[in-house]
């Protein structure tokens, strides 16, 4: 046995499967074994599509693709209400994208960049300032296509090469709008540093996809305009998730990149400026990943994701440089940054415990001080699923998405998660008036003093005027439509 040990050496897939045992470790045990918000909304989304034929942006409108929402669909359709199937699938997907950046790292700086690369960014994704926990989020498929897609590139031996980069660019754009500015700058590092028939070869590859789902988008029926808008324009209008003042945005950028762990980074970044004196495929790439962040302007813990695949190869390369050149013993600082790297969050375990003891609340609590808690947003979604028939519609005001996933009823609205733009607004009062549910739900705690006031308004008056209050059920307030009498 000792001398199995002493020979022991450390592999690829050995650090592999860690990182997977992690991944499914961070996903399944730090978000309450329920759709958390943002996946809700899919799942809503992704139900409507394929189980009741509403198309995106007709059966629900979020600002994203609508390739996360046949993810969440065919989930739907193959297992029902869940949160495992594309938590599982995300998971894989994030797995290659580390494979990739093994790879990648391998080709330009040898075995031991690459070991190194697949800790770094395998550790960095799970930190909680680039939010590890959620794994099955658009970041991780447009991220793993961009990290392919630059694979590509870096060995093109021949324009086929180029054409599948292109392709997996395309790919990375139609599930982020975010992927455009990396992509520019890959075409134009293409130009300077191959030519223009190289640029233009993976410029066809990314139109043909892009063409290709463009296309299946039509098919199903779904509007491009709507697409576009939603998914895009509609981000930067008043009321949008980045209306915020720039004291905030100021704040939000601190928090991203003075306080986490992102300074870890730093001095691996700065010496690599001094190694490569000029701009590679990396720089280019990292500064394309920060203007997509910055656009946003929200330097939200999911954005940041999109800086780890450069940095952690960035990093990787300068550590190899310093050992080459200094002669410093690469195992003693393989360990120094694994540690440094490693992800120091308390949730997992907390996590673990809550499963292991298996608590559960008391049923029905409505009692001060009113707090929102997932797992009886779940609760009382389910509740609704058996107090209601398949056929009514049940609207959540605010943030109820998780409520109106676990519910399996349709709202009366497609902005049943609390947009608030003014289009959306008008949307929500013209849907309301025009279809009254069956059941209204208001929740009782704080954050649906978020809410605008004009929303909050509108609400309160169609209670008034067509519902009778049924029931307070896990600080939800519960209404129920008046019967009508002749």
């Amino acid at each position: 046995m000792l001398d199995y040990f002493n020979s022991f050496k450390l592999k690829a897939w050995h650090i592999l499967v860690l990182l997977v045992v992690l991944e499914l470790i961070f996903a399944f045990f730090t978000n309450s074994f329920v759709l958390s918000f943002d996946e809700a909304i899919w799942q809503c989304i992704g139900r409507n599509w394929f189980r009741n034929g509403l198309v995106p942006y007709t059966g629900g409108v979020d600002n994203k693709s609508p390739l996360i929402y046949i993810i969440y669909g065919v989930s739907d359709y193959l297992f029902g209400v869940n949160y495992w199937f594309p938590r599982l699938l995300a998971i894989a997907f994030q797995t290659t994208g580390i494979y990739f950046v093994y790879r990648i790292a391998r080709h330009v700086s040898g075995q031991p960049a690459a070991m190194l690369a697949m800790i770094i960014y395998g550790f960095s994704l799970l930190w909680k300032s680039t939010n590890g926990k959620m794994v099955s989020l658009t970041q991780t498929y447009e991220i793993g296509f961009l990290i392919m897609s630059i694979y590509f590139l870096l060995i093109a031996a021949n324009r086929r090469h180029l054409l599948i980069a292109g392709m997996l660019a395309g790919m990375a754009l139609m599930f982020r709008f975010s992927a455009a500015p990396v992509i520019l700058l890959m075409a134009v590092s293409l130009i300077f540093s191959r030519s223009f028939l190289n640029a233009l070869q993976f410029t066809i590859g990314l139109l043909i996809v892009t063409g290709s789902i463009l296309s299946l988008f039509l098919l199903a029926g779904i509007n491009l305009h709507d697409f576009v808008s939603n998914s895009f324009v509609e981000n930067f209008a008043a009321g949008s998730v980045t209306d915020h003042a720039f004291a905030w945005k100021a704040e939000q950028f601190a928090n991203a990149f003075f306080y986490s762990e992102l300074i870890l980074f730093y001095p691996f970044v700065i010496g690599y400026l001094f190694i490569h004196r000029k701009p590679d495929i990396f720089l280019w790439w990292l500064t394309g990943a920060f203007i997509s962040i910055a656009i946003i302007g929200m330097y939200a813990q999911a954005h940041l994701k999109e800086l780890l695949p450069a940095l952690s190869i960035i990093s990787a390369v300068s550590v190899v440089h310093l050992v080459t050149v200094y002669k410093m013993p690469l195992r003693a600082l393989y360990l120094v940054i694994a540690i440094s790297f490693f992800p120091k969050d308390l949730e997992p375990l907390i996590g673990i415990k809550k499963f292991l003891m298996n608590t559960s609340h008391a049923e029905g609590l409505c009692s001060e001080p009113f707090k929102e808690d997932e797992g009886w947003n779940r609760k009382l979604g389910e509740w609704i699923d058996s107090n209601t028939k398949p056929g009514e519609t049940v609207f959540v005001a605010g943030y109820g998405a998780q409520v109106q996933a676990y519910s399996c009823r349709l709202s009366p609205t497609i902005y049943f998660n609390a947009t608030q733009t003014p289009a959306a607004k008008q949307g929500l009062f013209f849907d309301l008036t025009r279809h009254r549910p069956a059941m209204i739900v208001i929740p009782l705690f704080a954050k649906y003093d978020l809410v605008a006031k004009d929303i909050r308004a509108f609400i309160s008056q169609v209670l008034a005027k067509d519902y009778s209050f049924d029931r307070c059920l896990f600080s939800y307030n519960i209404y129920r439509r008046k019967i009508a009498r002749n």
